[in-house]
C-alpha cells in the first residue's frame, strides 16, 4: 500500500467514524429549543439521546456479523442509507416519542460505520500499527466534536433545530458517495459465515473468552462511559448551572474536544517510547485524579467555568490516548471473525454509555454532582480492569 492510498484510508474512515460524534454533539444545544417546540421537557428530549445509544449497542451487534458474511462496502453503503432516511425522518417529527424512535433507526444505521471501520483497519494494517492508525483517525474525526456543538447551535439560532437533521442527512449521503467511489472491498464475502442467531451467540461467546479482548473491552467501555456521561450532562451543566447561552455552549464545549484530539495526538507520539499497556494504564490513572479532584470542587460547592473547562480538559485529553490503545489491544488478537469481534466491543462500550447516562438521569439532583461521581468511578472501573488483565496474564505466564 502506498503512502497516498494509506492517507486516504484513514482520511475516509475517519470522515465515516465522525458520523457518530456529529449525530450526538451537533444537537446538543439544540435540547431547550426541541423542549419547546414539542411541548416537553429537557429530560424528555435527553432520552433520544438514550435511545440512541441503545441503537448503537445493538446496531453493531447486528452489523458486526453481516460485514463479515457480505464483505466491508455493501452492507455499509445499505446501513448509511437507513441512517439517511431516519434523520430526514427526525426533521418531520411532532412529538418527542416520534424523535425518540427515529433517533434510534438512525444510530441502527450509523453505527455500521463504527463496526466497518474498525475492521477495515484491522484488515488492511499490521496489528503493531493499530493504535498508531486509530490515533490518527481521531486526529481526522475529532474535528466532528469540535465543531459540532458550534455549528449545531448556529443552525438551531438561525434556521431551527429541525435543519440540523438535514445536515446530519447531507453529511452521510457525502460520506456515502466517497465510499461508493474510493473505498475498496478489504474483505471478500465469507460463507463460512453463519448469520443463524445460535451460531452468531457462539462466535460472541468465544470471543468474549479471550482475556485480553474482555479486559481491554472493559477498559474502552468505562472510557466511552466517561465520554457519553459529560456529553449527555454537559447542556444542563453548562447552560443551566454555569449560565452559558446556546452560542457559547458550542465553544466551551469544542474546547474540551480539543483536549480529546490533543491526547489521541500525544498518543502517537508516546508510542515510540512506550506500550500501549502502559499509556492506557497511565492515562487511567491521571484520569481518576481530574475525577476526584473535579469532585473536591462540586462537593465544596466551588464549581465553575475555569473550574470544570480545566479538569474536564485534562480529563478529556486522558480520553484521547486510552481509548485508541483499549481498541488496539482488543481486537489484535483476531484475524477471524473482526467484524463480530469489533461489533461486540462497540456494543459493550455504547451500552456503558447508554447505562452511564442513564443512572446520571436516574440520580438527578439538579446539581454536577452525578455526573461527575460517574465520571470519576468509570475511571476506577478502568484502572481495575487493567490491573486484573494484568494480573491473570502474570499468573498463565508463571503456569
Amino acid at each position: 500500500m502506498t503512502k497516498k492510498q494509506e492517507r486516504t484510508i484513514i482520511l475516509l474512515l475517519g470522515a465515516l467514524q465522525g458520523i457518530g460524534p456529529f449525530s450526538t454533539d451537533m444537537y446538543l444545544a439544540a435540547f431547550p429549543s426541541i423542549a419547546a417546540d414539542l411541548k416537553v421537557s429537557i429530560a424528555q428530549v435527553a432520552y433520544s439521546m438514550s435511545s440512541y445509544f441503545v441503537g448503537i449497542c445493538l446496531g453493531q451487534l447486528l452489523n458486526g456479523p453481516l460485514i463479515d458474511r457480505f464483505g466491508r462496502k455493501i452492507p455499509l453503503l445499505l446501513m448509511l442509507a437507513v441512517y439517511i432516511l431516519a434523520s430526514v425522518g427526525c426533521t418531520m417529527v411532532t412529538s418527542v416519542e416520534g424523535l425518540i424512535i427515529l433517533r434510534f433507526f438512525q444510530a441502527i444505521g450509523g453505527s455500521m460505520g463504527m463496526v466497518a471501520n474498525r475492521a477495515i483497519v484491522r484488515d488492511v494494517f499490521p496489528a503493531n500499527r493499530l493504535a498508531h492508525v486509530f490515533s490518527t483517525m481521531t486526529l481526522v474525526m475529532g474535528v466532528a466534536p469540535i465543531i459540532a456543538p458550534t455549528v449545531g447551535g448556529f443552525v438551531v439560532v438561525g434556521l431551527g433545530w429541525r435543519a440540523i437533521f438535514w445536515v446530519l442527512a447531507g453529511f452521510a449521503f457525502f460520506v456515502s458517495v466517497l465510499v461508493y467511489f474510493l473505498l475498496s472491498e478489504s474483505k471478500g464475502k465469507d460463507r463460512s459465515i453463519s448469520l443463524k442467531p445460535q451460531a452468531v451467540i457462539a462466535d460472541f461467546y468465544s470471543i468474549l473468552r479471550n482475556p485480553a479482548f474482555l479486559a481491554y473491552t472493559i477498559v474502552g467501555a468505562m472510557n466511552t462511559a466517561g465520554i457519553f456521561t459529560f456529553i449527555s450532562n454537559a447542556p444542563f451543566v453548562y447552560m443551566e448551572l454555569l449560565g452559558v447561552t446556546e452560542k457559547e455552549f458550542g465553544w466551551f464545549f469544542g474546547f474540551n474536544a480539543v483536549f480529546f484530539v490533543a491526547g489521541s495526538q500525544l498518543n502517537r507520539l508516546l508510542l515510540k517510547y512506550y506500550n500501549s499497556e502502559t499509556i492506557a494504564f497511565r492515562g487511567l490513572l491521571t484520569q481518576a485524579a481530574m475525577g476526584v479532584a473535579l469532585l473536591i470542587f462540586v462537593l465544596l460547592g466551588q464549581l465553575s467555568l475555569p473550574v470544570i473547562m480545566t479538569l474536564v480538559g485534562f480529563y478529556s485529553l486522558c480520553l484521547g490516548m486510552i481509548g485508541a490503545n483499549a481498541m488496539a489491544l482488543a481486537i489484535r488478537p483476531f484475524t477471524k471473525n473482526v467484524g463480530s469481534a469489533t461489533a461486540l466491543m462497540g456494543s459493550i462500550q455504547m451500552g456503558a454509555g447508554a447505562v452511564a447516562s442513564a443512572v446520571c438521569s436516574y440520580f438527578y439532583d439538579g446539581t454536577a454532582k452525578p455526573m461527575v461521581i460517574v465520571m470519576t468511578g468509570v475511571a476506577f472501573i478502568g484502572l481495575l480492569a487493567i490491573w486484573a488483565g494484568s494480573f491473570r496474564k502474570t499468573v498463565t505466564t508463571n503456569n
